[in-house]
């Protein structure tokens, strides 16, 4: 596999991870008693950029790795799936 395909599925791994880390660990405005004037209080309280970029960064080369033993070295893909299609006899 190319250093390029490497970097772009790691990349779609990394930016899905994203979304689903997001959410984990996060404390509203509301949640802390704290709302800032002409914000909703459904913000969050703190920004924790660094917190969110590791742990995505982590858990999307744990993804990768098991996509690289399954796909790569073990050779499942799309085409190990089992399809079932009717029969009209």
């Amino acid at each position: 596999m190319q250093l390029f395909s490497i970097l772009a599925v790691y990349f779609i791994i990394w930016w899905l991870t994203l979304f689903l880390v997001l959410p984990f660990g996060m404390r509203t405005q509301a949640e802390e008693n704290d709302v800032v004037l002409g914000t909703t209080e459904s913000a969050p309280s703190k920004f924790r950029g660094g917190k969110v970029v590791f742990t995505t960064t982590v858990v999307a080369a744990v993804i990768y790795a098991v996509w690289w033993v399954l796909s790569v070295e073990l050779g499942y893909g799309i085409d190990a799936i089992p399809q079932f299609y009717p029969r009209f006899d």
